[in-house]
């Protein structure tokens, strides 16, 4: 064989085992794709997932288990704040909310969980001056009522997370079959207030109650400490105004409704002096109390290092024992 045409050869033989490296290294790219695909409609099997409009201030997402036919809806009203549908706020990301509704529907819940009014606000940098605590109720009511209207659902629940307890204890009075208040404060927003002030800043304590005492008369200042800014600024004086109107004590104890109360002994925010002031009030209302659990939910084996440091370590699960308590006073009081 001639050198021209052993070197042909070699090129030609070069080419073709190129090639087939070629082929190789995409059957593996797409055999990599493929698994990974799967995993994840296998993750996401359990539920479907769908973001709905009810008006132009409730906005969220249902979840909807597949293996399991359901009757029953869980609505999920966030904590205090701009918080999103996930339980998030700007500088707090540890989706609570998400991890509950995903956790609830996997046992055949379906859930439905809204971004509250103000972070849409937030996000287009225009905040309604008029903006009260009575507008958070109105939106849990009208989405009570969305839901009502569909004909879906035999049995509808209401999970409030802080605020959410509130805000949900009143809007439950529209007529559902059970509210679970998780680390919602017993006192009203006022007395919370006045307490955290006189352990924090002691010295502020007399401005915060004369502040209190003008807000509650139906008053508006622009004398406050630059210190008490965050809660007395003038452009949410009569948001906190209508929020002081409640409380939560008097609203659970109105209400005849099966009532589930959660706190965990690591909450950094609701201590559970104000668990037993619900529990008080709400005589047929089971309490549960969870070992480690802190405010966003999450175990905390540590101090209040790691407790702080959680509220924005979204890798950590929520606690298994709360699902447990949640679904099983679900499936206790369902229609």
């Amino acid at each position: 064989m001639s050198h021209i045409a052993l070197k042909t050869k070699t090129i030609i033989f070069t080419i073709i085992y190129n090639f087939k490296m070629k082929l190789k290294l995409l059957y593996v790219l797409l055999l990599v794709s493929y698994v990974s695909k799967a995993q994840n409609l296998s993750q996401n099997r359990a539920f479907v997932s769908q973001d709905l409009v009810i008006n132009e201030h409730v906005e969220g997402t249902l979840l909807v288990p597949t293996e399991h036919k359901t009757s029953t809806l869980v609505i999920m009203i966030g904590d205090y704040g701009p918080t999103d549908r996930n339980g998030n706020q700007n500088f707090s990301k540890h989706y609570l909310l998400k991890k509950l509704a995903e956790q609830l529907t996997k046992q055949g819940l379906s859930t439905f969980r809204y971004d509250k009014r103000i972070v849409k606000q937030v996000k287009k940098n225009n905040i309604d001056s008029k903006l009260t605590f009575d507008d958070f109720i109105i939106d849990a009511i009208t989405t009570i009522r969305y839901f009502k209207t569909k004909n879906k659902y035999d049995s509808i629940f209401i999970v409030g997370h802080g605020q959410g307890s509130l805000v949900g204890s009143i809007a439950a009075k529209e007529g559902i079959n059970g509210l679970i208040s998780i680390a919602g404060t017993g006192n009203p927003i006022d007395k919370v207030i006045a307490e955290q002030v006189a352990q924090a800043s002691p010295g502020l304590l007399k401005d915060t109650e004369r502040l209190i005492d003008l807000l509650k008369k139906g008053k508006t200042t622009n004398d406050y400490p630059p210190a008490l800014s965050s809660i007395f600024n003038k452009d949410i004086q009569a948001f906190m105004a209508s929020w002081m109107q409640y409380n939560p004590q008097k609203e659970l104890k109105d209400l005849n409704l099966p009532t589930l109360i959660i706190n965990g002994t690591k909450d950094l925010e609701v201590p559970l002096k104000e668990t037993k002031l619900l529990q008080a009030a709400a005589l047929n209302a089971k309490t549960v109390i969870i070992d480690n659990m802190n405010h966003v939910l999450f175990i905390i084996e540590g101090g209040n290092l790691e407790n702080s440091k959680s509220y924005n370590e979204s890798f950590r699960e929520i606690s298994p024992k709360l699902v447990i308590e949640v679904v099983s006073f679900i499936k206790t009081n369902k229609g």
